[in-house]
């Protein structure tokens, strides 16, 4: 596995688009087509910049991940509308990516204290997997989805 998150691009944007989760998981996350879209609509507010990776084992698209943050603050790094293809899930891809979109996140952004995302109550998996990390819930309730923070550590 050689998990490496590249930008979205005019080149592979419809492929990203075409990227599904379990039918059981849909009402989980959104989907790499609504989460484009957020880069444009900005619905978090003009402050907030998205960036739109997919993930890629090898030059084939597994998954998408996306980072959303507030420029010069220290916990307004966000992760969200992660997704790994149905096909490739339980595969190892999701713990990769994770970590490949957190260490990416610490070097881009040095001011970072603190990662967030929001994970649905009942997405067990995707819950067993944040918690793993590290990750550890804010007590935030947004609708049907927690908010849990990753005290961001550095070795200096």
């Amino acid at each position: 596995m050689n998990i490496q998150l590249k930008p979205i691009t005019r080149d592979n944007w419809e492929e990203a688009i075409n990227l599904k989760v379990k039918e059981s998981q849909r009402h989980f996350v959104p989907s790499a087509a609504v989460s484009l879209a957020k880069v444009y609509i900005k619905p978090d507010g003009d402050q907030v910049e998205y960036i739109p990776f997919s993930i890629y084992d090898h030059d084939r698209m597994v998954g998408f991940i996306m980072h959303a943050y507030e420029a010069d603050t220290v916990n307004m790094y966000w992760i969200n509308g992660f997704i790994i293809d149905e096909k490739f899930q339980r595969s190892g891809y999701g713990r990769a990516a994770l970590n490949e979109m957190i260490n990416w996140i610490k070097n881009k952004f040095p001011i970072c204290k603190e990662i967030r995302l929001t994970v649905h109550k009942d997405n067990h998996h995707a819950r067993d997997l944040y918690k793993s990390f590290g990750f550890l819930p804010t007590g935030e309730v947004w609708g049907e989805e927690e908010v849990f923070h990753f005290p961001v550590k550095r070795s200096f």
